[in-house]
């Protein structure tokens, strides 16, 4: 019985009713944002979103039956049971804000497709790296926000007069928001300002925010070889097997062979 649930659970027909599942559950938690197709069918979006959360329970429930120890090992179940946790605690009272949070029901797609997870872990992957930059970006930012404040303070007070102000404009110039005006407001009274911005946009955004995609490209990369290594295995396991079966035939042909010349 378990083997059969196993087998079910992991055929491609079930995988695409549940992703299935997971969009029109998606769908319907998005339609329930509009008052007046609430007020028309509401209760089909509520029996919709039963449905679906009655579904999601039954899969967790017969991966316990089929994993059992093994399930709480694998980090994509542990995250699918607390989204689908949060779905069945009440929604009055003070837990309401939970009803909200039906919505993370739609990010089981990232442990259901395997294309999605592949990502997520590659960005898993790239995090010690990420931080490193993450850090290196907040040193320039911070640099770059003690030399504005003293720079062009008094010239906009309003963007450059305290630090924390400094900082958030330096961060909306390196986002590419609006910088255009704020270095044009700098530069009617400093023309030289034009130095500083493009300075400081060429390190923030040409060099470190590129330095996040190649740590996310490497870590793809080394995610891909992985699985290409564990294919490969997988397939040099299952030829040999086969050329043992083969091995054996041959044995056993042999065998009948001497014994019809004995015969």
């Amino acid at each position: 019985m378990r083997e059969r649930t196993a087998a079910f659970l992991a055929h491609p027909a079930f995988q695409r009713f549940i992703v299935g599942v997971i969009l029109l559950n998606a769908a319907t938690l998005g339609l329930e944002t509009f008052p007046a197709v609430v007020a028309v069918h509401g209760h089909l979006l509520t029996a919709v979103d039963h449905v679906a959360l009655y579904i999601f329970a039954a899969e967790l429930l017969a991966k316990i039956y089929v994993e059992r120890s093994r399930f709480v090992r694998d980090p994509w179940n542990i995250f699918d049971t607390l989204i689908v946790g949060i779905a069945l605690l009440p929604h009055s009272g003070g837990l309401s804000v939970l009803r909200s949070l039906r919505i993370l029901r739609a990010l089981r797609l990232l442990s259901v497709v395997p294309s999605l997870r592949r990502v997520v872990s590659a960005l898993l992957r790239a995090m010690p790296g990420m931080s490193s930059i993450v850090v290196l970006l907040g040193l320039v930012l911070y640099v770059a926000a003690v030399m504005a404040t003293k720079l062009y303070g008094d010239t906009a007070p309003h963007r450059f007069g305290t630090l924390p102000t400094s900082l958030f404009t330096l961060y909306q110039t390196m986002t590419g928001d609006d910088w255009g005006n704020i270095a044009r407001e700098v530069m009617s009274r400093h023309p030289s300002a034009w130095i500083f911005f493009t300075i400081f946009i060429l390190i923030c955004t040409f060099v470190i925010l590129n330095l996040f995609m190649a740590v996310v490209v490497s870590a793809m990369d080394e995610e891909s070889a992985e699985e290409r290594a564990v294919l490969e295995d997988t397939t040099t396991a299952q030829t040999q097997r086969i050329l043992d079966e083969l091995a054996e035939l041959r044995k056993e042909v042999a065998a009948l062979r001497r014994q019809d010349v004995m015969d």
